[in-house]
């Protein structure tokens, strides 16, 4: 049966996918203009990690007013590290807690000040789902700015769920 917890565990799996196709990349690469959500992979990857680390936070009782990335200051490294390091503690803290902290209540506040109030389990979907999205972003402008047209880059393997579920259970 699958489970909560496999969802994370599925999230973390993609960001490790998309992570070593991207160790690879020129770190310009990253740093390209390209139409999308946000203007690049590296801002569209600090993206995800803000909102991961916002989410982690909220967890923990702390509203963030600022998101994180506006510090950041590292290279390719520091940033694919810290984005896959901040998923697997999500992960990790959630596995800590046990099953009934999936249906607590937790109450925030956005980073306008705004309050809201959502369950774990909800904020644990939106998670994984908004880096899904996120990642889905990133594949098509690493296509955008021609990585699988050179035949020395990785292919863009698949980081869908059914991937994860026929890789993982086998």
């Amino acid at each position: 049966m699958y489970t909560l917890l496999d969802h994370l565990g599925y999230s973390v799996w993609a960001t490790t996918k998309l992570s070593q196709i991207l160790e690879k990349a020129d770190e310009s690469l990253l740093r390209q203009p390209t139409p999308s959500s946000f203007p690049s992979i590296e801002k569209t990857i600090l993206h995800i990690w803000d909102a991961e680390i916002a989410w982690f936070k909220r967890l923990h009782g702390i509203s963030i007013t600022e998101w994180p990335s506006k510090s950041f200051t590292g290279g390719k490294k520091e940033l694919l590290e810290g984005w896959l390091q901040s998923g697997v503690e999500f992960k990790s803290y959630i596995e800590s807690q046990g099953a009934d902290y999936l249906q607590k209540q937790i109450d925030y506040k956005n980073t306008s000040g705004k309050p809201f109030s959502n369950t774990v389990e909800e904020i644990i979907y939106h998670v994984v789902n908004h880096g899904t999205f996120h990642r889905g972003q990133i594949i098509t402008m690493l296509r955008a700015n021609g990585w699988t047209e050179k035949p020395e880059n990785e292919v863009l393997t698949s980081t869908d769920l059914v991937t994860y579920l026929r890789e993982t259970r086998q």
